[in-house]
């Protein structure tokens, strides 16, 4: 499984951001394909140093094969347009990760 993680830094306007982030941007990215899990988090307290994040999303797909697709269809370009609409791209940071077990293997793989 591998996901895809965009880290959105503390906005000026919490309540615009909140409006736009769920009123627009999640329902366009809710529609990409292959999409199997979306988990998202408001970060609550920064444990050290200074608050930085306000929100986490964390979107998983099955394989890096079908997050490619995922990133060519039209509901993931148009969720990136979106987020360009109302500023997003400047509080965010996005990356993806492969999920592993707690022995660092890839999560779910068996052994042979």
């Amino acid at each position: 499984m591998i996901k895809y993680v965009a880290l959105y830094r503390t906005p000026t306007d919490p309540a615009a951001f909140d409006r736009d982030y769920f009123g627009s941007h999640v329902p366009i990215v809710n529609d990409t394909p292959g999409l199997v899990r979306t988990e998202l988090a408001k970060v609550t307290r920064t444990l050290t140093g200074e608050p930085a994040y306000y929100l986490v999303a964390e979107l998983y797909f099955e394989s890096p094969e079908s997050m490619t697709a995922a990133f060519k269809s039209d509901p993931w370009r148009a969720s990136g347009a979106n987020l360009q609409e109302w500023g997003g791209m400047e509080l965010v940071t996005m990356f993806t990760a492969e999920v592993v077990d707690d022995t660092g293997g890839l999560a779910g793989a068996r052994e042979k």
